[in-house]
């Protein structure tokens, strides 16, 4: 991830995104019985003036089961990515790997509001949920993105927001057996970052619930997704996870950067690149206006956004809020472990 002076006036934001109306919840819990399978406010947040100080949390950068990249300097605000190894010492899932993961997680979203890891579930694991993905969009099930208030926009003009192709998934269709591997793993670590201790902004929020997850992929072509917000509008959702699978991909070539404004850090942007086996985690609010930049080639990712209770209820009671849902991805329950 690169971290620099955004040097050109940013560009317009559009305040209405993924996905369309958001939806009930339901019942049904996230099954907790094996790891790493199982684990998993107010109504109206205003972002900060600016982000607050770090945590003093140990970093996993300093522990031999992870290899952090140097970390991008500019005008001293580092913004780090950092490389979890998945070997017999330290394997996929352990007690240790997840508290590296969300120590990490914990200190990076307090101290930037974003997190960045490499290497998240190692290439076996990322193949297996990659090949999943391509039957899928392979089978024709994709559609067209939508924005979050439905108005009567031109086809057209949603498209020029917006041009990926996505689908919904819970995770316990037969054939997606490694993906749902993925959303209950995001699920462990967002709970644990949740309800550890010393854990800052996340003290604040009551995270129980989640989306399905959404596959999307920009079929090259210069597809893309303007400068927006996930959550301009308090519908609840409180973090944001992306989950990448492009192999070999180059931004220079494949163009598809992600292009993060983190309020707080308005002279700099953070360019991530959706590089094969690397998840984010960032807050959904107004906090993080992103775009997504043309892609030129097939660009894949997964992305799970997960609710705060209080603003998710009150989104849900609100007549003006919700009440234009058509067609909306279901929620589950998410457990610790």
């Amino acid at each position: 991830m690169n971290v620099h002076s955004s040097g050109s006036p940013s560009a317009p934001m559009v305040t209405t995104s993924t996905p369309s109306a958001m939806p009930p919840i339901l019942s049904s819990p996230v099954s907790s019985a094996n790891l790493p399978m199982a684990s998993s406010s107010s109504s109206s947040f205003v972002a900060p003036a600016t982000l607050p100080p770090p945590l003093p949390l140990p970093s996993s950068s300093s522990s031999s089961s992870s290899t952090p990249t140097p970390p991008n300097v500019v005008n001293n605000l580092p913004m780090p990515t950092y490389m979890f190894n998945n070997n017999s010492s330290n394997p996929l899932g352990s007690s240790d790997w997840m508290n590296q993961i969300c120590l990490q997680v914990v200190n990076d979203m307090n101290l930037y509001g974003i997190c960045v890891i490499d290497n998240f579930l190692g290439e076996a694991q990322g193949d297996s949920i990659l090949n999943e993905v391509k039957s899928l969009y392979e089978y024709g099930i994709f559609q067209e993105g939508q924005l979050v208030r439905k108005v009567n926009r031109p086809r057209t003009l949603t498209q020029t927001i917006r041009s990926d192709k996505i689908v919904w998934i819970d995770g316990s269709e037969s054939q997606c057996g490694n993906i749902g591997f993925l959303i209950q793993t995001l699920d462990s670590i967002l709970y644990k970052c949740n309800t550890m201790d010393n854990n800052g902004l996340f003290s604040k929020y009551n995270i129980n619930t989640r989306t399905k997850a959404m596959i999307a992929c920009y079929p090259g072509c210069g597809t893309r997704y303007v400068k927006h917000v996930d959550n301009p509008n308090s519908d609840g959702r409180r973090i944001t996870s992306i989950y990448y699978l492009n192999k070999g991909w180059e931004v220079e070539r494949d163009g598809g950067l992600l292009r993060m404004y983190p309020v707080g850090y308005e002279d700099h942007v953070a360019d991530i690149s959706p590089l094969f086996d690397r998840v984010i985690f960032f807050w959904s609010d107004r906090r993080n206006p992103h775009e997504v930049q043309p892609a030129f080639s097939i660009r894949f990712a997964i992305t799970v956004w997960y609710f705060d209770d209080e603003e998710r209820n009150q989104a849900m009671q609100s007549t003006n809020s919700l009440s234009s849902s058509t067609s909306s991805p279901s929620t589950k329950f998410i457990t610790g472990y």
